[in-house]
């Protein structure tokens, strides 16, 4: 299974976030899953470089437009025109997600995942988002249980990376 992985690019590898992406990586790398994300740095690299370390495979899917060739981490890159482009690629080539701590463009990531799979764009997936993520998913669960929308089903809260890829496992098997 391919996961693709949401979050910040602006996180030193010095802090908890990296950290967290980098044992989310290795963890997803010893369960078997490829690891794809945006290419650059931060939790991106992370991720990357847990899997890499960990003998998985990684796809970075990277924007023409940025001038920047992914981390040393990616075995393969995708490179895409556009932003809104590499958005949808990334959200293409996931068998699964999982949104780490990040700022508007994690949320826009989150929030077109969560859109796509609540209008039916898209088959339901496993969607996976850590605890950083719990006052916009409490939020939005409000509002879709007022429409009576399914897509408040769709989304897992997880506190730790290892409860991350755990959340996987019963939709995978």
């Amino acid at each position: 299974m391919t996961v693709s992985i949401f979050g910040s690019s602006r996180c030193l590898p010095s802090s908890e976030e990296y950290r967290k992406a980098h044992e989310l990586g290795s963890l997803l790398a010893r369960e078997g899953h490829a690891v794809c994300n945006g290419g650059y740095g931060g939790t991106m690299e992370a991720s990357a470089r847990g899997a890499r370390e960990n003998g998985g495979s990684t796809i970075g899917v990277t924007v023409e437009s940025f001038g920047q060739k992914a981390n040393k981490w990616i075995q393969r890159e995708i490179r895409m025109k556009t932003l809104p482009e590499r958005l949808l690629k990334l959200i293409e080539l996931g068998d699964a997600y999982i949104v780490l701590r990040g700022g508007t463009g994690t949320l826009l990531e989150l929030s077109a995942i969560w859109e796509f799979i609540n209008k039916g764009l898209m088959p339901p997936k496993p969607f996976v988002l850590t605890d950083f993520w719990q006052p916009v998913v409490d939020l939005l669960r409000a509002e879709l249980e007022s429409e009576e929308a399914s897509g408040r089903y769709w989304v897992t809260v997880a506190a730790t990376p290892d409860a991350c890829v755990k959340a996987l496992r019963p939709l995978s098997r």
